[in-house]
């Protein structure tokens, strides 16, 4: 199995599912993190990464860590610095239209949506409410280019776009389709060379359905049109993830495996989960499970089953942790505070 990794977590695109996976992976192997001085949940976002923004890095000792996947914005000389030469680079990306309207709930209070009731509204005058200066514009226009460490008001001649894709592929072992979640998981566990186990989740991070409402083919348009850089990227990494499904796998294996992954998940769900699934943040009981709110969205979480015995209590608590709450247990592991 592959053990040296960076996943570029890209914001609202099922990632910090991904991040949950890597987390309960990188704890059950013992490897290190390459985590945010001072224990934060983020590389200095959205300034683009350096490494010296990575608790215990220093220039003169040559120490690597196996595992980066906090979110930061993806410059790779400096990533190098601080993972192993052998390191697997993947990421994740979902369909800009979709990721735009959930930036648009989850970000309410960037600035350029703060003034706007609706996406409609935003994107009737984009200019006159998106500064293209301002330290959070990133949030409302190309978050996938920007993420990946371009410039989300860039050019978008073809030129510009093909040098784009170079460089993503140049940089990029693999991107998963946050589309099709399930496919990607048997991508990463081919890719990995993991068991079945590894790489099985329960979404994370995930809104409550009353926030969300189908946006008009008009407002469709509008945003692929905003969006176009990010609208390359996905075509583009959505059309070789099936060429490389149909390469390394096949569909026939890859319907077989998808089923299997499936099967393995209900039946953990049904293990460790009072209920079948999510529920609302005020009905989770346990207040260590419960997910950060943030903006309009209301973030689901889990109960879990009472009475579980020890071994498989802490395999399904891991499955449920919440990011922040997961990523600050492992920091102190990592980083035991002195006495």
């Amino acid at each position: 199995p592959k053990t040296d990794i960076v996943f570029l977590k890209v914001h609202k695109s099922a990632s910090s599912t991904v991040m949950n996976i890597l987390f309960r992976f990188g704890e059950t192997h013992n490897l290190s993190f390459a985590f945010p001085t001072g224990g934060g949940y983020q590389l200095y976002y959205p300034h683009h990464f350096l490494a010296r923004f990575v608790q215990g890095f220093s220039p003169r000792s040559p120490r690597r860590f196996n595992i980066l996947c906090h979110h930061m914005r993806f410059l790779q000389p400096e990533v190098q610095k601080v993972v192993p030469s052998s390191a697997v680079y993947f990421s994740i990306l979902r369909n800009p239209v979709q990721l735009m309207e959930s930036s648009f709930v989850y970000y309410k209070g960037a600035s350029a949506f703060s003034r706007v009731r609706s996406l409609e509204e935003f994107l009737s005058q984009p200019y006159r409410y998106y500064n293209p200066a301002s330290g959070d514009r990133h949030y409302a226009r190309n978050l996938m280019t920007f993420d990946f460490g371009f410039n989300p008001d860039g050019d978008v001649s073809p030129k510009r776009v093909q040098l784009m894709l170079k460089a993503i592929e140049a940089s990029f072992d693999f991107l998963l389709i946050s589309e099709y979640f399930d496919e990607s998981m048997v991508l990463l566990k081919e890719m990995l060379c993991w068991d079945l186990d590894s790489v099985v989740s329960f979404p994370l991070n995930t809104r409550d359905s009353s926030t969300k409402a189908p946006l008009p083919d008009s407002v469709v348009e509008k945003l692929k049109a905003w969006n176009r850089l990010d609208w390359e990227i996905y075509t583009h990494f959505n059309r070789t993830f099936w060429e490389r499904i149909d390469r390394a796998i096949g569909r026939e294996r890859m319907g077989r495996e998808v089923r299997a992954l499936r099967e393995r998940q209900a039946e953990l769900a049904r293990t460790c989960l009072q209920g079948t699934g999510s529920v609302a943040p005020k009905d989770i009981k346990d207040s260590s499970l419960r997910p950060l709110q943030h903006g309009g969205a209301r973030i689901l979480g889990y109960n879990l089953k009472q009475g579980l015995d020890p071994e498989l209590e802490r395999t399904c608590r891991r499955l449920v942790t919440p990011e922040l709450q997961y990523s600050r247990i492992l920091y102190k592991k990592q980083f035991p505070p002195q006495p």
